[in-house]
């Protein structure tokens, strides 16, 4: 690999830095000097210098290629006599100098935007100018307007796009109605959360007979409705230009930056309760034993007759005779066939050998003040996974549907192990006794059968963490791979337009191949290849034509933006929790181990659900090893090991608000340590019910904080690497942390 490369400057919060080359190759190391005359985010070209001992790249920049035109957020400072603003994101590695008439009147300790004037050199600081003042760092919802800028989330639809946006009807007019399947007389209902304000799917279930002899059909007919955002947003508008560039709505605690302006995510494209709406809907029918046998798209006229919450629904299919189902008597019969027809399809999963592991998932729950009241596991019910399993039906037959007719489209593709992920999970297994098979080609059975065969165990929770981390990240693409998790040869996102692009750009193919056409993406700046991330690599070994090419440019384009707009949510919920722990400083938890690194534990609290890091001075006067494979520390002296799934209990010691860590200390009673190796004591609780199946169902990747913490502090804690190497692989406690339809075709599947 040595010459010259070119590629994207990413920052480190210790000084020194990495470029990610634009062809996938692996990460090049800058010194902390070279680091002086670039910032995070710059494109550059680089000569590599060396290889280290382990053959990794080191690198000289050569020529600064482009300079990143972001904004830079952090809190104006008065130092020494001079204005500065200490930027929010660490990576950047330099404080901004700021002129005393470039200050826009902000204070000493404001949040700001700056706007560089002057680049840095190997001998001078950047220079900027503030653009903007964001206010107190205190003041409540501070911290998603500094997450929205710091990751580039655009947060202001254009002048032509609310222009566009308000000059659409209040109501359906006749011409919307035309060439529609009239639905309104069918009691769909819509179940979503209690706070959910937009409603992009509407839901119906009867029992369907059909035919005579061998050919007798037993099942039900589900109905899917789906708002149809296509009608709305057209192509190569402005509504259209700033969907594109957004991508995907973000998520925030007690705020969303939508895909769409409110008066469509909320209003004319929300399925509300009593209200005429357009949808696109998939009609199909379930066999008894959950295959569709047969399903057809088309548009319609529909009308929601009740909005459920997930909570009402959960509470009707547990006593058809409570409060909650005699409200809602004359439709409760059509939520009893939702639950048949689930339970059904639940069956076809299992015969897939679909991926299904025992996660939990939190849900923040704020003051009005935008702070941290408590953190509560997610009660995941029967009616959660109702509404999952339907719509993960819509959007198989989806994506069948565009590619028996041959069609590009973006695909949700989810791969499987890597064979160097299957390798260390395979020794991973070996190291625990696991006596389970793993094929060269692991299949999602294999998976499911060993999460399955190891659910007694008490470190269960442990070993299905490690078979999620052995799977890659999902991603949209115009190549159909599959999706892994789900056990599906072709799948592709329909069901939430109003919040993700992808699915509108589904729409639009299945509208066009309704009518007999064919969509055509049309090339543009917004559809041009993105830089291939850190650890990216070139999907396509053969050439691909011009149009699939553009297809997979918005396919990158729509991935990379799901992965900011999780990024950015994950940094406004850290930021929250470390405020939350300030005040909870010294007090003691108990915890378990949900990550292990050579400096390290990291630690989730069970009441708080919170990681920290227990660091590895915090541990005894000992020499510890970390065994890679069994992903563990273990006292050379004592034998005591750390691994994930040890039940601890801690103390919170620091709280760094700024740079969103949190660290715990061991807690220690007069006699020994208050620590059980693996595998003793109580499991913890698991919360009431699983999480999202690690985010699986959707095609997502796991993003546990402890990870992403992982991941920013690896390889920084010198003096304990510089123990292990002496040790021989020894790790020191004694480190310092660094840190019928109207065209439709009824397609029957065989």
């Amino acid at each position: 690999m040595l010459g010259e490369v070119e590629g994207r400057v990413e920052g480190h919060r210790d000084g020194h830095g990495f470029v990610v080359p634009d062809a996938g190759e692996p990460v090049i190391y800058l010194a902390p000097q070279e680091m002086r005359s670039v910032l995070h985010r710059d494109r550059v070209r680089v000569r590599i210098l060396r290889l280290d001992r382990k053959g990794r790249p080191e690198g000289r920049v050569v020529d600064i290629v482009s300079r990143a035109k972001a904004p830079i957020i952090g809190r104006l400072l008065h130092e020494g006599g001079q204005w500065l603003v200490a930027p929010e994101d660490r990576r950047y590695g330099q404080d901004i100098l700021i002129p005393k008439n470039a200050t826009a009147s902000a204070a000493v300790g404001q949040v700001v935007s700056v706007e560089l004037t002057e680049t840095p050199s190997l001998h001078a600081q950047p220079v900027g100018r503030v653009a903007e003042v964001l206010g107190e760092i205190d003041d409540p919802g501070m911290e998603i307007e500094i997450a929205v800028r710091k990751y580039e989330v655009p947060h202001r639809f254009s002048s032509e796009t609310l222009a566009q946006a308000a000059a659409l009807p209040e109501k359906l007019r006749a011409a919307d109605r035309k060439h529609r399947v009239d639905l309104t007389d069918v009691p769909l209902v819509t179940i979503d959360g209690e706070d959910a304000r937009d409603f992009d799917d509407a839901v119906y279930c009867q029992p369907h007979h059909g035919g005579k002899g061998k050919k007798a059909f037993s099942g039900w007919r589900l109905v899917v409705a789906i708002a149809d955002v296509s009608h709305y947003v057209k192509p190569d508008e402005p509504l259209d230009r700033d969907a594109y560039e957004r991508a995907t709505s973000v998520y925030f605690p007690r705020r969303v930056i939508p895909m769409l302006p409110e008066k469509l995510s909320n209003g004319l494209c929300s399925l509300n309760p009593e209200q005429e709406r357009l949808a696109l809907v998939c009609d199909m029918l379930v066999a008894d034993d959950g295959r569709i046998t047969a399903y057809q798209f088309y548009p319609a006229l529909i009308e929601s007759h009740a909005r459920f919450t997930y909570t009402e629904v959960a509470a009707i299919l547990g006593n058809t005779r409570g409060p909650e189902a005699e409200r809602r008597a004359d439709l409760v019969p059509h939520l009893l066939h939702l639950h048949e027809v689930y339970r059904a399809l639940l069956k076809q999963r299992a015969s897939r050998g679909a991926v299904d592991f025992d996660t939990t998932e939190t849900q923040i729950i704020c003051d009005d003040n935008g702070r941290i009241e408590r953190i509560v596991p997610r009660v995941r019910t029967e009616a959660h996974r109702l509404i999952e399993e339907a719509m993960l039906a819509a959007n198989v037959c989806a994506a069948e549907f565009i590619s028996g007719n041959e069609h590009p489209a973006l695909y949700r593709v989810h791969e499987g192990p890597t064979p160097e992920r299957r390798a260390s999970l395979q020794a991973y297994l070996k190291a625990l006794g696991i006596a389970m098979p793993l094929s060269d080609d692991p299949t999602p059975a294999e998976m499911q059968a060993i999460s399955q065969a190891v659910l007694e165990r008490p470190d269960a929770q442990q070993i299905h963490t490690m078979l999620l981390r052995s799977m890659q990240q999902a991603i949209y693409t115009a190549t159909n791979s599959g999706h892994f998790g789900l056990a599906y040869e072709a799948y592709a996102h329909f069901t939430s337009p109003i919040r993700r692009y992808p699915d509108l750009l589904i729409h639009r193919v299945i509208k066009a191949l309704l009518a007999g056409r064919r969509y055509h993406l049309a090339p543009s700046d917004l559809t041009r290849k993105p830089e291939v991330r850190k650890g990216g690599k070139p999907r396509h070994t053969r050439p691909m034509t011009q149009e699939m090419e553009v297809w997979d440019a918005a396919g990158a384009h729509c991935s990379a933006n799901e992965r900011r707009a999780d990024e950015a949510s994950r940094d406004v919920e850290a930021w929250l929790k470390c405020r939350f722990m300030r005040e909870h400083l010294g007090e003691e938890y108990s915890g378990t181990v949900s990550a292990v690194a050579s400096f390290g534990l990291f630690v989730t609290l069970d009441a708080l659900y919170v990681d920290g890091l227990v660091h590895i001075t915090e541990l005894g006067g000992e020499y510890y090893r970390f065994d890679e494979t069994r992903q563990e520390l273990r006292g050379e002296r004592t034998g005591v090991r750390y691994a994930i799934g040890t039940r601890v209990r801690v103390q919170v010691s620091r709280v760094d608000l700024d740079g969103r860590k949190i660290d715990f200390r061991l807690v220690r009673d007069g006699e020994a340590e208050v620590l059980l190796e693996r595998g003793r004591g109580a499991r913890p609780e698991r919360g009431a019910g699983r999480g999202e199946r690690a985010a699986l169902l959707s095609g997502e990747a796991l993003g546990a904080s402890a990870q992403e913490e992982l991941a920013a502090v690896k390889g920084n804690d010198r003096r304990a690497k510089a123990a292990a190497r002496k040790g021989k692989g020894k790790t020191a406690a004694g480190g310092k942390r660094a840190g019928k339809a109207a065209g439709g075709h009824l397609r029957t599947r065989r």
